[in-house]
């Protein structure tokens, strides 16, 4: 009886590469959105406004922000896109003119990653046969679909990533009385930092205290550095 090549299901693996796109834009928004408005409320609060003040800021800032991280991450991932497709664009055009010197580069790709040219050159044309511009795109350019730039993806997930971050801090200063105000933001937003931080840490397979403190350390030196801005004001609203 021949021996099956599909894959055995206790050897299914599960790679974490495909998350990069979404969990990147995720974790900046988060962690944008708890340290910046936490780092508003808390300036805002040592330079002894009143608690609607702080409160109308910090909500500002969460609009603000969040229409900023939509924005940046669009721009910014829609011009990875951009090159992308004109890439591809080349690509595709050099297949249909010269497609027997595109499978010897190939074909070549594959000798300088180890293989044999005899099998280099066969697996160069089985997958040219499959799906040339695919092989081109994954093998020559690094472009491969679970990679591929998704601007829209990248700038909702970041908007809400940053929307949710900011209600922790948010949410310390509707609930802390005025003169807590800044205790209390500081450490919601603490936790909240090591609490992102080990997540993403997790959800991309690294070590998750490192992750946490990595973050925590970061926005602890923001709220610092915002609530000595904010103390050398003294205004009363």
């Amino acid at each position: 009886m021949p021996r099956s090549h599909a894959p055995s299901r206790r050897h299914a693996e599960r790679h974490r590469t495909q998350r990069v796109g979404w969990l990147r834009a995720a974790v900046l928004g988060a962690n944008d959105g708890i340290v910046s408005v936490a780092g508003v409320v808390v300036g805002v609060a040592a330079s002894g406004a009143s608690a609607q003040v702080v409160l109308a800021t910090g909500v500002a800032a969460v609009v603000a922000g969040a229409m900023s991280m939509a924005a940046g991450e669009y721009v910014s991932v829609q011009s990875q896109a951009d090159t992308e497709a004109a890439d591809l664009a080349i690509e595709r055009q050099e297949l249909a003119s010269e497609p027997r010197l595109e499978q010897e580069e190939l074909a070549h790709i594959y000798v300088q990653r180890g293989l044999s040219p005899a099998l280099a050159r066969q697996v160069a044309d089985e997958l040219t046969a499959h799906d040339a511009l695919a092989a081109h795109a994954r093998d020559e350019l690094g472009i491969t679909e679970s990679l591929r730039a998704r601007p829209l993806q990248a700038a909702l997930s970041s908007a809400a990533a940053f929307t949710v971050g900011a209600a922790l801090p948010i949410g310390a200063a509707l609930l802390a009385p005025i003169e807590r105000v800044t205790v209390a933001t500081t450490a919601v937003t603490l936790a909240g930092l090591l609490l992102s931080g080990g997540v993403a840490a997790w959800l991309g397979g690294a070590p998750v205290l490192r992750g946490a403190l990595r973050v925590g350390f970061w926005g602890a030196l923001a709220m610092a550095a915002s609530h000595a801005i904010g103390g050398l004001f003294h205004v009363a609203v």
